[in-house]
């Protein structure tokens, strides 16, 4: 399943069925760009999750309803709630680790 983008008008129905990890991210952050290709990989390898981005120069609305004060932030919600969140770089191993323990 590829990374899907979303915006102030598709976010909440993106995140309101199953399990849906969330990056938060901007174009100019590096470690945002680092983590981009594992969440590519994780994408294809974690079926049973959905991958979210979103931009918080274009999203502030969003990014500020959920008190997204440093990127990357990724926060895993099951339908709809917020069940883990973390902040920054993280190896590929690491975060699929955190991702299957919080699923």
């Amino acid at each position: 399943m590829a990374v899907t983008y979303a915006d102030e008008s598709t976010f909440n129905q993106l995140i309101a069925k199953g399990t849906v990890l969330v990056d938060f991210y901007a174009d100019w952050c590096g470690p945002c760009k680092r983590i981009a290709p594992i969440l590519d990989q994780l994408s294809e390898e974690l079926t049973d999750v959905k991958i979210v981005k979103v931009n918080v120069d274009h999203n502030r609305p969003i990014a500020m309803n959920y008190n997204v004060m440093s990127i990357p932030t990724l926060i895993l919600f099951k339908d709809g709630q917020i069940v883990a969140e973390t902040l920054g770089f993280q190896p590929k191993e690491q975060l699929k680790a955190w991702i299957n323990a919080n699923k």
